[in-house]
């Protein structure tokens, strides 16, 4: 799929777009960060490039994948969440990054709870996981925030990551859990709404 044929995502507060060549220096910096221990990294300047190149080329080969999060008044970018699933990946997986300064506003919560939407809803996906690191928590909370729970059953990619199952769409449409994640997200958006002791994303 083209990059000008990815379809755009509007939010209550956020724009979920194809990634861009210009969206790559935040991409660079959060994976050649510390941040990244938990996806792999830190990387270095070339396998950041690598796997930039990867998520946009993910698009054309599987129809689908990572949008970038964009702010939808200043376009500013908060990070990355969409469908993921390389070669090796035993499932389809619903994944998110956020940029290191754009933790604990619950901007993951929104844009992967509407990446899900839409992978349910024109994909056509009855399920899906989440690769965790079982060290990574501010993931394993927002994995639990969106309903999915731990799969000790499921295959792992290597062994190493924790699978979190999502509820399928006749789990989630219509329910209290799906209230439930409104509810939050619209707090976030309230500016007056200041959480204190909740899960960071």
């Amino acid at each position: 799929m083209p990059t000008a044929s990815i379809p755009v995502i509007e939010t209550r507060r956020l724009i979920l777009r194809g990634p861009e060549p210009q969206d790559y220096p935040d991409f660079k910096a959060t994976f050649t960060s510390y941040r990244a221990r938990f996806m792999g990294g830190p990387l270095n300047a070339y396998e950041s490039w690598m796997l930039y190149a990867a998520e946009i080329g993910h698009w054309n080969i599987r129809g689908y994948g990572m949008w970038m999060i964009h702010d939808k008044v200043t376009d500013k970018t908060y990070g990355m969440a969409g469908g993921w699933k390389p070669a090796m990946w035993p499932e389809a997986e619903i994944a998110w990054v956020i940029w290191p300064d754009a933790a604990g506003h619950g901007f993951a919560l929104e844009a992967a709870d509407a990446a899900r939407r839409y992978m349910y809803t024109q994909r056509g996906w009855t399920s899906a996981v989440s690769y965790i690191d079982p060290k990574n928590l501010d993931s394993i909370r927002l994995a639990e925030r969106l309903g999915a729970v731990k799969d000790k059953s499921a295959a792992t990619i290597d062994g190493n990551d924790a699978v979190y199952r999502h509820p399928s769409p006749d789990q989630l449409d219509g329910t209290q859990l799906a209230h439930g994640i409104e509810m939050e997200i619209s707090h976030y958006g309230d500016p007056l709404f200041k959480p204190k002791g909740w899960a960071i994303d």
